[in-house]
């Protein structure tokens, strides 16, 4: 933390189950129900086949790889991930569902490695176990001394905040997830029963609902991040209901909003001094080996880091270091591959992304 600021680092989906769980310390169960594969190492087969050979196994950083020194270098004062995985023993596969990922609860130590502060966990993933999965995986995180957001035992859990306290204040984090990314009706929590916080469409009331929690709980000191998942897997087109509900969210409040739900990137917006991060992409999974899709170059990830005057809430400035993945590692981004991703961000976001001399991409405060 700088004098008088706060740095968060956010980044999308970070997946360490089915493929990833296989090559960490304690695989769990290979089991799966999909179309095609039925067992969770033929991902692994994938990935070798296109990247090379995956030790068996790994250590626990192995899948963040590069992105640990990122994070040491840049020293956030807060770590908020999208967990898209139950972390679960349990073999009840959810219902009409063609994907489940589950991450072995004895690998835990492969999410704590990078010390998060908040999984968020609003999400199409976290109930693939079903409500015992969901509660096994709150236990979980909760023994690891993880804080989460976004699913609870009940609704006032789930749309509950995580707290984070910092010098002079706390950071809040709420989080919500939508239809439109997947979630059935059915995960929602409920006064007498578990789910997540979960919003059938990011509309006008829905907004206000949410701008209403957050003015409950957040004081002059704090800055509020909500976290959605939300959207299609691909495409760079933003909805507009997504820019009018995330700019009501910030008029109401939000400092910043954190999109997650798409494999790539999707557009950068500063509204009213506050980052709006429409889709932040995948950041840790097992889908190198899949092909489709080649022209959106969901291989390479980024690391966001917003830098927040605590005072205020404002935005200071965003750093985004490019990463890609490998092997199911994390690596620092070759240049061509960072200049990519810096082109194809400036022109879908309509502003001006720059580079600074580590090779992050940055996105100034006066930038609309």
């Amino acid at each position: 933390m700088g004098a008088g600021t706060v740095t968060l680092f956010l980044c999308g989906d970070v997946m360490l189950g089915r493929g990833v769980d296989q090559i960490l310390p304690h695989p769990g169960d290979p089991a799966l129900r999909e179309e095609y594969i039925r067992d969770a190492r033929d991902y692994v087969a994938l990935v070798e086949r296109v990247s090379g050979q995956v030790p068996r196994p790994v250590p626990f950083s192995w899948p963040w790889g590069d992105a640990l020194r990122v994070l040491d270098d840049a020293a956030p004062d807060v770590r908020i991930v999208n967990l898209e995985t139950s972390v679960t023993r349990s073999d009840a596969f959810a219902p009409g569902k063609a994907v489940h990922y589950r991450m072995n609860p004895a690998n835990v130590p492969a999410l704590t490695v990078a010390r998060p502060d908040v999984c968020v966990l609003a999400n199409n993933h976290v109930l693939d176990f079903g409500r015992p999965g969901l509660g096994e995986t709150l236990d979980v995180l909760d023994g690891a001394g993880l804080g989460d957001a976004g699913a609870g035992r009940d609704a006032d859990a789930a749309h509950a905040p995580a707290v984070v306290p910092v010098a002079g204040g706390r950071v809040l984090v709420f989080a919500v997830g939508t239809a439109s990314s997947g979630i059935p009706p059915d995960w929602a929590a409920t006064a007498d029963r578990s789910g997540v916080a979960y919003l059938a469409e990011p509309s006008a009331a829905a907004a206000e609902a949410v701008v209403r929690r957050v003015r409950r709980v957040k004081g002059s000191a704090d800055i509020a991040v909500m976290s959605v998942h939300w959207g299609s897997n691909w495409g760079y087109r933003v909805p507009p209901d997504h820019v009018r509900f995330a700019h009501a969210l910030v008029d109401g409040g939000v400092d910043v909003v954190h999109g997650h739900s798409s494999h790539h990137p999707r557009p950068v917006e500063v509204y009213r001094d506050r980052p709006i991060l429409y889709g932040c992409g995948d950041f840790i999974d097992d889908y190198e080996g899949i092909s489709g899709y080649e022209e959106f170059r969901d291989e390479l990830r980024l690391a966001y880091l917003p830098t927040l005057d605590a005072r205020t809430g404002r935005m200071a400035g965003l750093r985004m270091v490019p990463l890609r993945a490998r092997r199911m590692r994390l690596e620092r981004a070759a240049p061509e591959e960072r200049d990519w991703l810096r082109e194809t961000l400036d022109r879908i976001s309509g502003v001006d992304i720059g580079l600074d001399a580590d090779g992050a991409l940055t996105l100034a405060p006066a930038s609309r």
